[in-house]
């Protein structure tokens, strides 16, 4: 999949036509939508074409329970585009996205829906929106987020990988922990695919890093303070703890854009963001999610202090310096 030409005007056009509509009349499904039943999946593709001979698949694996589902409807709502134009603002070729949505198989309807890459504003709209927002989780402090990795190491396939050994990227949002294995019961009653055993999370995620850049979103610090130490001895530095998960798409895409050394460091980030208009608090609370990051790239500002606070002398120095 992943046909067709991005249009940032179609998307804004888009957006702005439900602003204002409840989410009840944006993600309608009441259970999983036949064409995301992951039920005898075979794969999803991200391939390249005439129109798009430089593909990058991205994925987004949203966490749809009840303590996650702002996030879904924020990108349908309004920040989905936001994503787009900074990667088109980093000249980042050719990507490709595709939506999972991510519950509790101990105990949702829906536990696991995938999409398909796509590239236009209306194919991308529809998988997202067609995602069943079911509100679930179990109340036992884990998700099933190893289904989403499961998918990507076993039924997805690259063309920016198998052609080019340019891996792609999973940004999975979540608050919760992972379980630390993968059940053969599960993988046998959500994709009809029989294993001989149960397979341990970090064999799973090894897998899924074989080709895809993985990073776990937390939307905030507060939730940050239960499932992060626990992310971080499974992805090191790739957990990424926002202040807000308003940010999250600016974070995704500033993810992208770093590692694929479209953006030189932070203070283009920040430039970047500034020219769309966001408010500088905002642009710092993105900054210092995405410093430890930017560290293990050697990518951070030469200029740019920590900025633990948001106020004070070293925050107005060094924005005077960077907006002057």
């Amino acid at each position: 999949m992943g046909y067709g030409n991005y249009s940032q005007e179609a998307h804004q056009a888009l957006i702005a036509s439900r602003a204002n509509r409840p989410h009840t009349e944006v993600f309608r499904q009441s259970s999983c939508h036949a064409l995301m039943d992951p039920k005898g999946l075979k794969v999803r593709e991200s391939r390249d074409s005439a129109e798009h001979p430089d593909s990058l698949g991205i994925v987004f694996a949203l966490d749809v329970t009840g303590s996650m589902g702002d996030i879904p409807k924020l990108l349908a709502k309004k920040e989905l585009p936001t994503f787009m134009k900074l990667l088109e603002e980093c000249a980042v070729p050719d990507p490709q996205v595709l939506f999972m949505a991510v519950g509790d198989a101990m105990s949702d309807r829906a536990s696991l829906q995938v999409g398909q890459f796509e590239t236009t504003a209306e194919l991308m709209d529809q998988w997202l929106t067609w995602c069943f927002l079911e509100g679930g989780g179990g109340g036992n402090h884990h998700e099933s987020y190893d289904l989403a990795f499961y998918t990507l190491a076993q039924h997805t396939d690259l063309d920016c990988w198998a052609k080019r050994r340019k891996r792609g990227y999973l940004f999975m949002t979540g608050d919760e922990l992972p379980y630390p294995a993968i059940s053969r019961h599960q993988i046998e009653g959500i994709f009809g695919e029989k294993l001989d055993e149960d397979l341990p999370l970090e064999e799973v995620v090894a897998a899924a890093a074989e080709t895809y850049n993985l990073f776990f979103l937390i939307p905030d610090l507060r939730r940050g303070k239960s499932c992060e130490p626990r992310w971080r001895e499974v992805l090191g530095d790739h957990v990424i703890c926002m202040e807000s998960y308003e940010d999250t798409c600016a974070v995704a895409a500033a993810i992208v854009g770093l590692t694929e050394k479209r953006l030189p460091d932070l203070d283009a980030l920040a430039k970047a963001l500034h020219g769309q208009g966001w408010h500088r608090d905002r642009i710092a609370a993105v900054i210092r999610a995405l410093r430890p990051y930017a560290d293990l790239l050697g990518v951070a500002s030469l200029n740019q202090p920590h900025m633990q606070s948001t106020t004070g002398a070293s925050r107005t120095s060094w924005w005077k310096q960077l907006f002057s």
